[in-house]
């Protein structure tokens, strides 16, 4: 409440009417245009068999990744003392944001015809009226392009306002899709589990915007920093990325011995980046105690460097390498980039991403460009002798070899991928951030609304003097438990507060 008992509110009512207006353009749009997979989805033929399949293959892996995005990401961000509600909260409306649109936008650039055994523009298509199909391929696919627009949320993570967000979440989503599709596509560079198009991507994009955004005080508000209970909630969100992680790199990876080596990879990856940042965090700390910044996020980077190259054989030697140097990247990129970052570049990082997805992102980016390019037969199909050539380990992995390409080709699309990436992230960072900051002129933060719930959370005094109250009563019970000198101690609540 303020002055004279009015309640605060936002500056304008702006995120209401742009959630209503921008659902209503996608209500209208999956109307007309998006339909359940006919072979999946619909009775067809084979859509008993495939869709059991689907559901059998995708969805136990499509259920991991989802509760990274939801769980894993949202209470992530919960380390900032005063704006924990309203980082779960507003990682939930983004994250439902990018699904629909990564959905609708996605499917205009892969339109399906009436007919689904036919192409669609082909003489063979009867029908005019594109379709967007959707199955659970879609739908983890979204979750992919999810967790890009999260990781961009965590650089402007309390200084930005919904109105913001949501203007950032529909470009950056439709953004990403085009790059994808580029470096996929066109560039032919193979990424499975995202480093490339979702961390580096997402990172950049962020510090891109973040640039645009910046302002002296974001790095002067006494609520920007933790207390051990959000601390605490935010770990429990590592725990959950950590945990679920070598789900994310799989998803992507073919089924059978290739996804498996994703898992494999990423699971070995992880914990040895776990012990690398465990000792590095102690190491470059004055105290030589453990810093929770680095335990919440350096132990994951590990997950992000292998992600490019999980499905790749790495061996399991390889991958703990890449685990160990990812936890010493990141932790050493909080310590000394990230300070140096907004003392001379001015570049804000509220959660860090730069040091768990920018920096191990580019380094596996670049791990990838070197096994892609001594990817040879006798490492992947040393046991693969008298098989179909249409069926080796090598031309699965790199779809291009089996087309005339070669290794160091494949890796020149790998380096690619990451330029164009690069690019495409900075340039499309800065002119969302232009807009971002013209949008906050009719709805922004500034000065006390930093890393503030009370801007979004409804009610929250009422709340915080509830948990006061308990915190006291609770005080005064334990007070009265206690005895001085084999005696009861005779405490009320003046006697209480005067202690204290």
């Amino acid at each position: 409440m303020m002055a004279g008992g009015r309640v605060k509110t936002m500056r304008s009512s702006s995120h209401i009417f742009a959630i209503i207006f921008i659902q209503i353009i996608i209500v209208v749009l999956f109307a007309l245009f998006v339909r359940y997979d006919p072979k999946t989805a619909q009775r067809s033929p084979n859509s008993v068999k495939d869709g059991d399949g689907q559901m059998k293959d995708t969805y136990p892996i499509f259920q991991d990744v989802h509760v990274m995005i939801f769980l894993g990401f949202g209470f992530l961000m919960t380390f900032l003392k005063k704006y924990g509600l309203s980082a779960v909260s507003l990682n939930l409306i983004c994250s439902a944001l990018a699904i629909e649109v990564f959905t609708l936008v996605y499917g205009f650039f892969h339109v399906h015809c009436e007919n689904p055994n036919v192409a669609y523009g082909s003489s063979e298509c009867d029908s005019i009226w594109p379709y967007i199909d959707v199955n659970l391929v879609t739908m983890i696919s979204a979750d992919f392009a999810t967790a890009a627009v999260l990781i961009s949320f965590g650089v402007v993570l309390g200084v930005t306002s919904p109105l913001q967000l949501i203007v950032m979440t529909v470009i950056e989503t439709t953004i990403f899709v085009v790059n994808e599709i580029i470096g996929k596509d066109f560039i032919g560079a193979v990424d499975a589990g995202d480093t490339i198009f979702v961390h580096v991507f997402g990172a950049y994009f962020g510090l891109a915007v973040v640039r645009v955004l910046y302002n002296p005080e974001h790095a002067k508000s006494d609520k920007e920093g933790s207390s051990y209970s959000s601390d605490l909630f935010s770990l429990v969100g590592t725990i959950f990325l950590w945990m679920f992680w070598p789900s994310f790199n799989g998803g992507g990876a073919a089924t059978g011995d290739a996804q498996q080596r994703a898992v494999i990879n990423t699971y070995y990856s992880l914990c040895s980046c776990v012990m690398a940042a465990f000792a590095f965090s102690a190491l470059v700390t004055p105290s030589k105690k453990f810093s929770t910044e680095h335990l919440q996020n350096a132990t994951l980077a590990g997950g992000v460097a292998v992600g490019t190259c999980a499905d790749m054989m790495l061996t399991p030697g390889g991958s703990l390498a890449i685990g160990s140097l990812a936890g010493i990247l990141s932790v050493c990129g909080f310590q000394y980039i990230q300070p140096f970052l907004l003392k001379n570049l001015k570049i804000h990082d509220s959660c860090g991403v730069n040091n768990l997805h920018g920096m191990p992102g580019l380094l596996g980016g670049l791990i990838s460009v070197l096994v892609a390019g001594i990817a040879s037969p006798a490492s992947y199909d040393k046991f693969s002798g008298g098989m179909d050539a249409g069926n080796k380990s090598l031309t699965e992995i790199f779809p291009a070899l089996a087309n005339g390409g070669t290794a160091p080709g494949q890796a020149l699309s790998q380096f690619l991928a990451i330029v164009v990436t690069l690019a495409m992230a900075l340039v499309g960072g800065l002119i969302t951030g232009l807009i971002m900051r013209a949008v906050g002129k009719i709805e922004g933060m500034e000065g006390e609304d930093f890393y503030n719930d009370d801007w979004n959370i409804d009610e929250l005094e009422a709340k915080e003097e509830l948990v006061v109250a308990e915190e006291l009563k609770g005080l005064i019970d334990d007070w009265k438990n206690s005895k001085f000198g084999g005696n009861p101690v005779v405490v009320n609540e003046t006697s209480i507060l005067l202690t204290e």
